[in-house]
């Protein structure tokens, strides 16, 4: 079973809500979840997020794979190491024609 950290749509249209939650990658976006880690709310000014540090790291070392915005946040509250992004690779016939 994979298990991803991800965000579950709440709140009223227009006006969205998240909660981080543990869950099985094949699942719906807003289906079951094996576990909640906290909420994330992008409308107060800066966004607010609350989660349960000991348990994200236990489903982290466990394996769960965060999505990317999952992984944003993770970051930001300093659960998880920014990825290195890598630079583009040049193309050597481009340079080679020029």
């Amino acid at each position: 079973m994979a298990v991803k950290i991800r965000l579950t749509r709440m709140g009223d249209k227009k006006s969205p809500f998240y909660r981080v939650v543990v869950t099985d990658s094949r699942k719906a976006r807003d289906g079951a979840y094996i576990e909640k880690l906290g909420t994330y709310n992008p409308l107060t000014e800066p966004a607010e997020v609350k989660l349960d540090a000991e348990l994200t790291k236990k489903w982290l070392s466990n394996g769960a794979q965060p999505t990317e915005t999952a992984r944003t946040i993770l970051v930001r509250e300093g659960l998880l190491q920014p990825v290195a992004k890598r630079a583009p690779k040049t193309d050597k016939k481009k340079k080679e024609n020029n």
